[in-house]
């Protein structure tokens, strides 16, 4: 049978000449699709070349990111893939990956953080009801954007569709609208 992981857990991926990626540790053939989705669980693994037993997860996880980028999933601005080829063979180079990781763990830090903040607002912390408040108020000023009519302009409307008249009087009868929500809201 073969070994499903290196004692630390690290599941072991073995691709073969054929540029297949078999997985020991379901004893089954996966994609590249299978490895990104792996890598968003958390799930730790290792991909060795089948012949060589060398290590090449560095390159099959730069191959996902391509993967990924060719999908039209682009994260990585232009300008950022331009710095950092150009930092191949700089004196700082042997500092990037460090660098890079640690403002990628930053990152995942202040997100998590953000979404507990999040969620703690709407729970029913001290700040709830005016993070609640501040809501309604952001929805009210989205749905001024969106077309709405009081009655009385919608029976004139059809009468005067398109002068400027008339987009006037249902500008100012959405500028109402928006003032009464936010009374309510006071």
């Amino acid at each position: 049978m073969a070994k499903s992981s290196d004692g630390s857990g690290t599941v072991i991926i073995k691709k073969y000449a054929n540029r297949r990626l078999y997985n020991t540790e379901t004893s089954s053939y996966i994609t590249l699709d299978h490895l990104a989705a792996m890598t968003r669980e958390g799930r730790d693994f290792k991909v060795i070349d089948a012949k060589t037993e060398e290590d090449i997860t560095h390159n099959v996880l730069t191959q996902i990111i391509m993967e990924e980028e060719n999908r039209g999933q682009t994260m990585l601005p232009v300008s950022f893939l331009r710095q950092l080829i150009s930092l191949y063979g700089d004196s700082m180079q042997s500092m990037v990956p460090q660098y890079l990781e640690a403002s990628m763990d930053a990152f995942r830090r202040n997100q998590t953080q953000f979404r507990q903040a999040m969620e703690g607002a709407f729970a029913g912390g001290p700040f709830a009801e005016l993070a609640k408040r501040n809501m309604d108020m952001f929805e009210a000023a989205a749905s001024a954007f969106k077309p709405q009519r009081s009655e009385g302009a919608a029976k004139e409307a059809p009468a005067a569709e398109g002068t400027p008249r008339s987009e006037v009087e249902a500008l100012k009868a959405q500028l109402a609208a928006m003032q009464e929500q936010i009374n309510k809201l006071k």
